[in-house]
């Protein structure tokens, strides 16, 4: 019969031994660490043998994590393993690759999924103790240059959208003073629509004066133009209009600001290449 964890083998003058078999995984990352990302604090484990106090809680300061990453250059860490969870590890990812650690970043429900972890183990310890043995699976990190052009563009999508919200709420102040103006023209911000709503704000409610803005591009006649814009000027609409379309202009300036950002990241990643 064979014992748990051991196995026969044949011993000198043909006696057969037992002999014991490892029970723990081979650590073929022993500079392993792991880090329990948090909104207030970050709990980090290294292997027990680098440190008398081997899992220890740092706050989420800038200065904080340059300590984390002190400590963890001490006590001899290549490599680190976190979870992608919410935004709380960007910065501990960022500063730790710029000391020249491998990050590895995962996704919380492949380490969740790992089957065998005591109930007294931490969620850095078990980190750490998956990544040691090399369970744990990268999620996809571009390169540094991509993650910041990454950033620009999610950024410029938010401008676009509040920005969309912004013409809605300059349709609906027009529509609550009966102006019909997006029946006869496709785009209110465009040349025609744009300045008919600085002329309405200027105190112009003139339907004429107003249709006489339209551009020589505009389908719509200039009569129709006319018909469309005899509304019931209310001073709180206009407020409104007026509110939203300063919005709208600002984030425009904004949405022009973030494109040549994005195009002076991309001369200077070209330039690095």
């Amino acid at each position: 019969m064979k014992d748990n964890g051991e196995k026969e083998g044949q011993g000198q003058g043909g006696k057969r031994r037992r002999r014991v078999t490892p029970t723990l995984l081979e650590r073929i990352q022993p500079d392993a660490a792991g880090i329990d990302c948090g909104s207030e604090h970050h709990y980090v484990a290294v292997p027990r043998d680098r440190d008398p106090e081997p899992v220890r809680c740092f706050g989420t300061f800038t200065a904080d994590l340059y300590r984390l990453a002190d400590w963890l250059a001490a006590c001899g860490i290549k490599t680190v393993a976190m979870e992608s969870t919410g935004v709380y590890w960007i910065a501990v990812f960022e500063i730790l690759e710029e000391r020249g650690f491998e990050v590895v970043l995962v996704n919380a429900r492949d380490v969740h999924n790992v089957v065998g972890r005591k109930s007294d183990v931490s969620d850095a310890e078990w980190l750490q103790e998956l990544h040691s043995v090399g369970l744990l699976r990268a999620s996809f990190r571009p390169a540094s240059e991509i993650a910041a052009l990454r950033a620009y563009l999610r950024h410029r999508e938010t401008l676009v959208q509040e920005a969309a919200a912004r013409i809605q709420r300059m349709q609906k102040a027009l529509s609550q003073m009966n102006l019909q103006l997006h029946n006869v023209i496709s785009n209110i911000t465009g040349v025609t629509g744009m300045r008919i709503v600085r002329d309405i704000l200027a105190g112009v409610h003139d339907p004429k004066a107003l249709a006489a803005h339209r551009d020589y591009r505009c389908h719509a006649p200039e009569e129709e133009i006319a018909a469309s814009l005899t509304g019931n000027y209310r001073p709180e609409h206009l407020f409104s209009l007026r509110q939203n379309y300063e919005a709208y202009e600002f984030h425009k300036r904004q949405i022009e600001a973030c494109d040549a950002a994005i195009e002076a990241h991309l001369k200077s990643s070209e330039r690095v290449n």
